[in-house]
């Protein structure tokens, strides 16, 4: 009897591949076997090459919900006559060569069971089958064998194991399979006391509606919580969590609730009821038509849009429809430090903030923080603004050419996280936090570790940003002499164009390309802050063929959190701004400043601080409280202009006209000028927006650009993104971030992408 081996790769573990192999099999009437190895799913059948050719096929139109197949191989093999088909396991020593699996929320089957009354799994709060659930957080070595998780632990019931064994069920080889008689057990820890196998949920909700702060664990870490439309309970934690100001993101009971406050849009609604269940920043109704009662003055500083998620474990869904209104849920730490995810650390540091700790005894190895989108509102381009759970640590293009070899790329700071590219499979990790904090860097290490044990890795070479100074560079010169590994470093934003490049296949083709790459600092080539810059690929290769005029760069990441000292920067020597600036600065600060500013030699280009000194001279947004918020509320004062009036290319300052010999100078003054004359403030903002967009175009006609790319932290400014496709879509091709946000979460993939095409 002809016998043939089928090696599938990609998402294969953990997702229910083996019992649906095993039922296809058993449908199609063949003997063999399927087993799960270190690398990849392997099938042998007793079948001709058709038949094998057929099966397989069959096999890739109708994938289970999670799984993703990037390689697939037949071989004839060893003639073995079988009796039937089986699902086996065997001993395999080599070093793993599989992806990972990610966290995925709550499916529909197991929510029908959920809410069935007479399902012995009515109302677990852990309900999971091979179609949802932990993944990636869980895990502990590959391949995804219970054993192998932190499931390991919980011995199964007879029903359990009878599920488990049956490979025609759907919690089949389910390695997080549970019930009410093997049950995960949740703790409640409230004034200093624990409380053991703590089923009553109603108390939870009880303790909302009386305005407490309630910490909860979930997939990847702690989520603080409490009800959204209580004012004085989210005042009380911004106090307690120290985030005076920063939007807090939502969860809501489901869909409908969502779109009585705001304007949901298919493609949204799409992405909240995904797998991957992230945050996404929706448009808010007017207040006088949301019907949930929000206390948006507390939730969001104004902004025009709010982050809202749905449940995406059966916990959470219980208790919001239990709850039935919308509530905060922010990420369990303090503010700049990393998710807290475990048990005792949260009992330590988060009983300051939150009243109540809601925990259960299945451990987490891996925190993650949940993911964001947001779409532009004209044109519904896709911006990923933090990609982590339910996304990470997979990236799957199989477009892209990559080398063998095992390659660490270390990322940037702010937006900590490294890539990997192992067995030409890539990973990039999630969100690890700000490694200027401490928590993040022992994060960013625990992390890294992990992967190190998961794929048993001997790194061959590292690649790492220019800039000496961030964690992730030591980090990555640190490894470099451990694995006696060859290291390579690019500058910031290169490492940023290499990233768009790579993800929309672009770094093989033979036209030039034109990569826009704004953002607020990175460490140039030249020594100065770089971040207003204009590439060129071409063959392969990146030059700095342009950039944002240059101005002083002083006082460090000071400037980066006051607005009003890259405006005084900005318009420093321009006549008639002193009345726009002094009064926002102390006599004594003023003539530091100006005296430091007489003395500097640090350049810039960045223009994160452009948009900085442009909200604070038209709005006054002079102190940032988080990351990026002048310029984020400069784009509301804009979009509340563009979305109520017909704007065109004319409504630019250079409208029409030729390139300023000094951009920035050109622009100020212009700006200062309508604020002498009284122009509307808002229609300045977005006259800002449009001069932007214009300044490009005339670098593109000069340096002869078809296609442009675009990446940096300015390209998550969603009207921007709108301006750029609705003025240079039909004149150009214009390429944008998917997948990776266009912020420094990108740099690592952007840093493999280098090092792939110079190999």
């Amino acid at each position: 009897m002809e016998t043939q081996h089928i090696h599938i790769k990609g998402i294969v573990q953990g997702v229910g591949f083996r019992p649906f192999i095993f039922k296809l099999a058993i449908k199609k009437q063949l003997k063999g076997w399927v087993n799960n190895t270190t690398d990849g799913v392997h099938i042998q059948i007793n079948a001709n090459k058709n038949t094998t050719k057929n099966f397989l096929q069959n096999i890739l139109n109708d994938l289970p919900p999670l799984a993703v197949v990037t390689e697939y191989h037949i071989k004839k093999t060893k003639n073995q006559e079988y009796q039937k088909f089986e699902i086996i396991h065997s001993v395999d020593k080599a070093k793993p060569n599989i992806l990972l699996t990610p966290d995925a929320a709550l499916c529909k089957n197991c929510k029908e069971e959920f809410f069935t009354k007479d399902n012995r799994r009515f109302l677990y709060p852990f309900i999971t089958c091979t179609n949802c659930g932990p993944r990636y957080s869980i895990i502990n070595k590959l391949p995804y064998d219970r054993i192998n998780t932190t499931m390991d632990p919980f011995q199964m019931c007879d029903d359990c194991n009878k599920e488990f064994g049956n490979p025609l069920d759907r919690r089949h080889y389910s390695q997080t399979n549970s019930c009410t008689k093997c049950k995960i057990e949740m703790q409640l820890f409230e004034n200093g006391n624990l409380i053991g196998n703590f089923t009553d949920l109603d108390y939870i909700v009880s303790k909302w509606i009386e305005g407490k702060i309630i910490a909860i664990k979930g997939i990847g870490g702690y989520l603080l919580t409490c009800d959204a439309t209580n004012s004085k309970a989210i005042a009380l934690l911004r106090k307690r969590k120290q985030r005076p100001t920063k939007p807090f993101a939502l969860m809501y009971p489901d869909s409908k609730m969502i779109s009585e406050d705001v304007v949901l849009f298919e493609d949204e609604k799409i992405e909240l009821e995904s797998v991957h269940a992230p945050i996404v920043l929706l448009h808010l109704k007017p207040y006088n038509q949301q019907k949930s009662g929000l206390a948006l003055k507390e939730i969001n500083s104004g902004l025009y849009r709010i982050g809202i998620m749905l449940p995406y474990t059966p916990l959470y869904e219980l208790l919001l429809k239990k709850f039935n209104k919308p509530i905060i849920a922010t990420s369990g730490n303090i503010t700049d430090s990393t998710i807290i995810y475990q048990d005792d650390k949260a009992m330590e540091e988060l009983s300051g903030i939150a009243d109540i700790i809601l925990m259960n005894d299945r451990e987490i190895l891996i925190p993650q923080d949940d993911g964001v989108v947001q779409f532009s509102m004209k044109n519904r381009q896709k911006i990923t603004l933090r990609r982590s759970r339910g996304k990470a640590p997979v990236y799957i293009n199989p477009y892209l050419k990559v080398p063998k070899e095992t390659v660490l790329a270390t990322g940037s700071m702010l937006k900590s996280v490294f890539g990997l590219l192992n067995f030409k499979n890539i990973y990039i990790s999630q969100y690890l936090g700000n490694t200027a904090s401490y928590d993040a860097q022992v994060n960013f290490e625990k992390t890294f570790h992990h992967f190190e044990k998961v794929f048993d890795t001997n790194i061959d070479a590292i690649v790492i940003d220019k800039h000496p100074d961030y964690f992730a560079t030591r980090f990555g010169k640190e490894k470099a002499k451990e694995n006696n590994a060859e290291i390579f470093s690019i500058q910031h934003h290169k490492a940023h164009f290499y990233a768009v490049l790579g993800e929309n296949n672009l770094l093989n083709i033979d036209e030039k390309i034109l990569g826009v790459i704004w953002d607020g600092t990175g460490l140039g080539d030249d020594g100065n802050i770089w971040g207003g810059e204009f590439f060129k690929y071409e063959k392969g290769k990146i030059d700095r063929i342009y950039h944002l005029d240059e101005f002083d760069y002083i006082l460090g990441d000071k400037m980066a959190k006051e607005p009003k000292i890259s405006a005084l920067s900005i318009m420093n020597l321009l006549d008639g701004s002193e009345q726009y600036l002094k009064n926002k600065f102390t006599d004594t600060e003023w003539k530091i400043y100006k005296n430091l500013l007489q003395k500097n030699r640090l350049k810039s280009t960045s223009m994160g601080r452009l948009f900085d000194a442009v909200a604070s001279i038209i709005f006054g947004f002079d102190m940032h409280s988080f990351e990026a918020e002048a310029s984020m509320q400069l784009e509301k004062e804009a979009s509340m202009y563009y979305y109520s009036h017909n704007l065109s290319l004319d409504d630019s300052y250079i409208n029409n006209s030729t390139l300023p010999d000094n951009f920035i100078d050109f622009l100020i003054k212009n700006i200062i000028f309508d604020l002498n004359h009284n122009i509307d403030k808002q229609f300045i903002a977005i006259k800002f927006h449009i001069t932007l967009v214009e300044y490009i175009i005339l670098i593109a006609q000069k340096f002869k650009f078809n296609k442009i790319a675009f990446s940096g932290g300015v390209f998550q400014n969603a009207l921007f993104v709108d301006l750029v496709i609705k003025f240079m879509g039909d004149e150009f091709d214009l390429f944008f971030h998917n997948e990776f946000s266009p912020n420094d979460e990108g740099i690592p993939f952007g840093q493999l992408m280098y090092y792939s095409k110079r190999n």
